[in-house]
């Protein structure tokens, strides 16, 4: 993924768990965050409020759950928008054009 997003003239920064994120966070605020919900150290959707204290714009969750209540909850927790993995590549780069401007 991070690839095509670098490819597309984004730039892209990876994190491995709830606690690298809001590291990385805190020291380059993102303008979008695309999070995990299932992450080695948590659910995603935890980071949220730390990251957008630290300064992070947008999150957009991934998940491998395909369900109302899930996408509901991620809304809820500030979400713009819920992604289901697998993504297509042409639908994530449409989308992050979108979402990014």
């Amino acid at each position: 993924m991070h690839i095509l997003i670098e490819s597309a003239g984004y730039r892209f920064t990876w994190a491995e768990s709830i606690a690298d994120a809001i590291a990385r966070g805190t020291t380059d605020p993102a303008q979008l965050v695309l999070l995990d919900l299932t992450l080695p150290d948590g659910e995603g959707l935890a980071a949220i409020p730390l990251l957008r204290a630290a300064g992070c714009g947008q999150f957009v969750a991934l998940t491998g759950h395909d369900d109302a209540a899930t996408r509901q909850r991620c809304i809820e927790h500030g979400c713009i928008d819920v992604l289901v993995k697998p993504v297509p590549a042409r639908e994530l780069m449409r989308r992050l054009s979108g979402w990014l401007g």
